[in-house]
């Protein structure tokens, strides 16, 4: 029996913090023990922290947990955060021998919601970094079921004319790999083709996990049409996507790209200029070495996992209590 959630794949926690009034959170992906992690970059506004490390030539591997957070720049100092509280609980690199600092390794991402609505008057101190510490503990501490829609760093995620939010979604490859990825969806264009209640990623669909309405008429007014939430490098997608499968760090980027496809399969337009479309991907490595058939599956079905998620995001979410609020899915469909 499976959740249809990232957590699916054994030895991954979720937890998230978020401010209603502020209109903006934090969520983090905490790992039971340190997993070999990289990432793929497609989008041309990024915001991250600690990214470059998990390319295949650079010498750190595993990492702890990854941050995705609101508030743009600010809401990087979430990972600080996460850092802090994985610390505290003796997770980390052990610097200078057994009478060292413990440094987690916590790469992170974070999207543009400072024009949603909400009160961004925070004073000298953003509250990122304590969403980044109360996230993590909550991933620690709660079930493996987590919430899904308008939560943590989903809070003010939008796409072009809907409310976004957190999704996620999980599935096996016909060897029994196990598969998960966790998405926010800040987009510049649409989930759904044209004004209509059609998702662009309703191919994938399963068990009608986001209204089950299919993929509509074959023509639908203003579909191909290029619609744009704004022309300023305000827009985010960002996933995790996590596997079983014992995979080297090389192996795990070519994941990562192969996931990035599933921004293409859910959204439209995707990877432009003003987005910081970022996929990071790990394997707990808790399952056999796949060979190259199987490597292939893993990163199709990661696509598609992320392709859902997106779609989930929005389905699940609901209206952030601000005037002029983006309507919700559901509000207009449901």
């Amino acid at each position: 029996m499976t959740a249809n959630l990232i957590t699916d794949v054994p030895g991954v926690r979720v937890g998230s913090a978020h401010d209603a009034r502020l209109a903006s959170g934090a969520t983090v992906v905490l790992f039971d023990e340190p997993v070999i992690a990289s990432i793929a970059l497609n989008g041309g506004s990024p915001a991250l922290r600690d990214a470059e490390l998990l390319q295949p030539e650079m010498m750190v591997e595993r990492v702890d947990a990854f941050v995705l957070s609101g508030g743009s720049a600010f809401g990087l100092d979430a990972a600080g955060g996460a850092m802090a509280f994985l610390a505290s609980i003796g997770r980390g690199f052990r610097t200078r021998g057994s009478r060292g600092a413990l440094v987690p390794i916590v790469p992170s991402a974070a999207l543009f919601d400072l024009s949603n609505g909400g009160d961004k008057g925070w004073g000298r101190r953003p509250p990122y970094w304590d969403f980044g510490f109360d996230a993590a503990a909550e991933a620690l501490a709660g079930p493996k079921d987590f919430e899904l829609g308008t939560t943590g760093a989903g809070f003010g995620a939008s796409t072009y004319d809907l409310k976004s939010g957190l999704g996620s979604a999980s599935a096996v490859t016909s060897r029994g790999f196990k598969v998960g990825a966790l998405v926010v969806s800040n987009s510049v264009g649409r989930a759904t083709r044209g004004l209509t209640q059609h998702f662009w990623a309703a191919p994938y669909e399963r068990a009608g996990e986001f209204g089950g309405r299919g993929f509509g008429p074959d023509e639908v007014d203003d579909a191909l049409t290029l619609r744009m939430k704004g022309d300023e490098p305000t827009n985010t997608d960002l996933s995790v996507v996590v596997t079983d499968a014992f995979l080297t760090k090389a192996q795990v980027k070519r994941v990562a790209i192969m996931a990035q496809d599933g921004f293409a399969l859910a959204l439209r337009p995707a990877h432009a200029p003003g987005d910081n479309d970022a996929v990071f991907a790990a394997t707990t490595g808790r399952g056999p070495a796949p060979d190259l058939r199987d490597l292939t599956e893993i990163g199709m079905i990661a696509a598609e996992c992320v392709a859902r998620a997106v779609a989930r995001g929005v389905y699940e979410a609901t209206p952030l209590s601000v005037e002029d609020a983006q309507p919700s899915w559901r509000q207009l469909y449901g």
